[in-house]
């Protein structure tokens, strides 16, 4: 992970520069635009998730291997209603609503129309990672990471020879980096596990299940979208696409940074389900405490160097930043922080598998951050402000889980303030001392970035 975060880094560098702030902007948002289609992805995505790990750890193999099949079959319709979609109001946003250079919508078009097939990939792709994941074979994981890693950074040398549209190559070589990706999965898992051998059948009670879990997860998973690309759509439609880049620069520095915790709690999730499966809910409840302070301090361990350091580190790792970038990384790395501690709450609540209250109440919370935004930027507030209302919103919505778990679970919310929330807040000051000192009275340069980088 810290060699990916490293290339992520790089290649993001490379990848501004040579498309242009102007059509990084554009990728972004016109990506950010097919990733609203794909929404019932990530519900589904959880769903099957769930029940594989499940169903593996009470060891019903003729049923995992149904449930396997039912995933492939609901995914694959998915990819097919995406389509239709994105093809259909997707096609009429971009061409009417989005902010877009006339001489590059041609460009933009492409952009979008591989950004399509790239979710159509992804879409069909989940129940091969999720089988994955449940057998717990994160070697796997890791070297399908590293051979994207590899095919990045040959994009980035690609990108940088002949004399062609950039952005519409680098749209489709990164629908290319998915296929193999999916293939190299999907290999692996026909010769490793024989439920993932295809044998479609009708089983309606296991469809409905897989549905009735996903609809509600799609709930909260819309608003999440909404948090994240509705509140790109607000900045482009009242920034322009500069701003995206500004934002997509941020998101990409805090993707890399979460990458750590994301995987983490890969790691993580297929163990609290079957614990929960076999009963055993204080051993749960124990690795759930764990999860949240270790997924915290890897993250806070990565980002509080670059909080202090924010306009050196950008200063050499892009040759343009774009306005409000510097402001736009601080601000979305402080939320990153807040909700690394939650992704084991919400693991919680799919291996009890009653996520019908968790997401209406903390879905509807969410929608907070659009409404809130939209007021903020029409009153002529900075577009930093939307991020504000991202923060204060995070807070509040992860409150509210927590009551919500202890509805179903017998947990004691105090002791989780005090030896999660409150031990988190301590490691943060005491780490935080030293460096911000340093940062006071040292020159800005490469020498203060290592003493601050120690430090902390």
């Amino acid at each position: 992970m810290l060699f990916t975060m490293l290339v992520k880094i790089y290649t993001s560098r490379v990848i501004l520069s040579v498309l242009g702030v102007s059509d990084y902007g554009i990728y972004n948002v016109v990506g950010g635009l097919v990733a609203i289609f794909t929404i019932l992805n990530s519900s589904m995505g959880a769903a099957s998730s769930r029940f594989l790990i499940f169903e593996l750890g009470k060891k019903d193999y003729p049923q995992l291997k149904k449930v396997f099949n039912a995933a492939l079959a609901s995914h694959i319709g998915i990819a097919l209603l995406v389509l239709l979609v994105a093809e259909t109001i997707g096609l009429w946003f971009l061409t009417h609503k989005l902010v877009i250079p006339e001489a590059r919508m041609n460009a933009a078009m492409w952009a979008y129309q591989f950004s399509v097939l790239t979710a159509m990939v992804t879409l069909t792709q989940v129940p091969y990672t999720a089988l994955i994941i449940a057998h717990e074979k994160m070697n796997i994981y890791a070297y399908v990471s590293f051979l994207e890693v590899f095919l990045r950074l040959m994009i980035c040398y690609l990108l940088t020879v002949g004399g062609f549209d950039r952005l519409k190559f680098y749209a489709i070589l990164g629908f290319l980096v998915s296929l193999i990706n999916a293939l190299v999965y999907r290999f692996y898992c026909s010769k490793n596990y024989p439920e993932s051998s295809l044998s479609f059948h009708w089983d309606k009670k296991l469809y409905k299940t897989l549905f009735s879990f996903s609809i509600w997860d799609l709930y909260g998973s819309f608003a999440i979208m909404g948090m994240g690309q509705g509140v790109n759509m607000l900045l482009n439609m009242f920034f322009g696409p500069v701003v995206n880049a500004a934002r997509g620069v941020a998101y990409s520095l805090q993707g890399a940074i979460s990458g750590f915790e994301t995987n983490f709690m890969l790691a993580v999730k297929p163990q609290i389900v079957k614990l929960y499966a076999d009963n055993k809910i204080p051993q749960m409840m124990k690795l759930v405490f764990a999860a949240s302070k270790y997924a915290y301090f890897l993250t806070i361990f990565l980002t509080l160097p670059v909080l202090i350091e924010t306009r050196f580190i950008l200063n050499i790792w892009l040759k343009t930043t774009p306005d409000y970038t510097v402001n736009f990384v601080r601000l979305v790395l402080i939320n990153n922080l807040i909700t690394s501690l939650h992704a084991p709450i919400v693991n919680s609540f799919h291996a009890v598998g009653r996520i019908k209250i968790p997401n209406l109440i903390c879905g509807s919370i969410f929608y907070l951050v659009l409404i809130g935004s939209y007021i903020c930027l029409k009153l002529g507030f900075p577009p930093e402000s939307v991020f504000i209302v991202t923060i204060a919103v995070t807070l509040i919505e992860q409150t509210t889980e927590l009551i919500i778990l202890k509805r179903m679970i017998d947990y004691s919310i105090k002791a989780y303030f005090r030896e999660v929330v409150l031990l988190a807040l301590i490691v943060t000051l005491v780490s935080a001392i030293l460096p911000y000192i340093f940062s006071t009275f040292l020159t800005q340069g490469f020498i203060r970035f290592l003493i601050i980088g120690f430090t902390s």
